[in-house]
């Protein structure tokens, strides 16, 4: 049994390992890609049978571990050539699909190229004018935003200035106010002494005079 999965890990090395196949399938269009993967499916299935069966077969030797890894080196060496297939198949269908994609654009009509081109400039020229519009968006805003700044600075600035003013009036009113009371007492008192000096003037020309003493007899 050991010599069965010996044979079959050679083949797929064999066959992965060959520059002719590896060159057929990267270079011929007409490679069956999907026979190739149904053919490698089947190997991958056949290895992983023939693994099970040398593992059961390991547990009646003597030797147990020593045949499970030599049966474990060998499915990881028909493993390894199964995806080195499978690379250069995904790497041919790459290839393949890239060619068709050329193709394509091959195919394509001058005026349909221009048309796309067309459209691909007008769509750059309107998203650089979307940017510019943007960024002077946000200009006008920010002058606007620092204008309003200055604007509310000066306003705070004025408030300040005027509080300030108020404040130094205020206290000028109140050290001023002593004096001022003194200096409104004194007239109080001089206008209360002058009414009461012209009343008393009044009085005296409006109080009749007295009558003569009598003329003493004569002697």
């Amino acid at each position: 049994m050991k010599k069965i999965f010996t044979s079959l890990l050679m083949a797929a090395a064999a066959v992965a390992s060959s520059p002719l196949w590896a060159q057929s399938v990267a270079t011929a269009g007409n490679t069956d890609m999907a026979a190739e993967r149904s053919r490698l499916t089947a190997e991958r299935a056949a290895v992983d049978k023939k693994f099970e069966e040398e593992r059961f077969a390991c547990f009646k030797k003597f030797a147990v571990e020593g045949c499970l890894e030599d049966s474990r080196r060998g499915k990881r060496g028909a493993l390894d050539n199964i995806k080195r297939q499978e690379a250069i198949i995904n790497d041919a269908e790459r290839k393949r699909r890239g060619a068709a994609a050329l193709d394509r654009l091959d195919d394509k009509s001058a005026p349909q190229r221009a048309q796309e081109a067309g459209e691909q400039r007008d769509k750059a020229l309107k998203s650089q004018a979307d940017r510019e519009q943007r960024a002077a968006d946000h200009t006008t805003g920010r002058e606007a935003a620092v204008a309003g700044e200055a604007a509310k600075r000066e306003q705070f600035e004025n408030r300040q200035k005027a509080n300030a003013e108020h404040l130094a009036k205020t206290a000028k009113s109140r050290a001023q106010a002593p004096v001022e009371q003194q200096q409104f007492d004194d007239k109080a008192r001089k206008a209360e002494a002058h009414r009461a000096e012209v009343e008393k003037r009044n009085a005296d020309r409006t109080k009749p005079r007295s009558a003569s003493l009598p003329s003493p007899p004569p002697p």
